[in-house]
């Protein structure tokens, strides 16, 4: 599996970092040719056993990457907030998960991901896993970024 973590530090406070990197269907506004979809769908909270799926591709050459959350504990006076996906997918399996602390006046995010894709020989982890810091680290930045 190709495990992989990526730690962000921002000026917002930790309740804010943790609303943007936590808003599932914004993550496809960074990463092309997705759409995200969560059931139940927002307004609802997120809580444990809520599933986005991350459709990416075009026609036929398109994947579903559902998760579902199976950690949810938003950030609060004294204590990081942590969530995890479990990756429910035919072609990703494996899990990611979010933590969000207070750090000085802003807060710190890590986002830990281990990832399998079906058919990829364990040669190809390191790649894999390069490519995901890469991607995901460029979603984070955004996320927290943007407004």
């Amino acid at each position: 599996m190709a495990l992989f973590r990526i730690t962000r530090r921002t000026p917002l406070p930790a309740g804010e970092a943790w609303r943007r990197v936590t808003d599932w269907e914004r993550h496809a506004d960074h990463v092309p040719l997705t759409r995200i979809t969560v059931a139940p769908p927002p307004p609802a909270p997120t809580r444990p056993g809520t599933v986005f799926t991350a459709r990416t591709g075009v026609g036929r050459a398109a994947f579903a990457d559902p998760m579902e959350v199976v950690v949810w504990e938003p950030p609060g006076p004294g204590r990081p907030g942590r969530c995890r996906m479990e990756k429910r997918g035919r072609v990703v399996t494996g899990w990611a998960g979010i933590e969000v602390r207070a750090h000085g006046t802003g807060s710190e995010v890590v986002w830990s991901e281990d990832l399998s894709v079906t058919g990829l020989p364990r040669l190809l982890d390191r790649p894999t896993a390069l490519a995901g810091r890469l991607l995901f680290g460029r979603v984070i930045a955004r996320l927290l970024a943007a407004g």
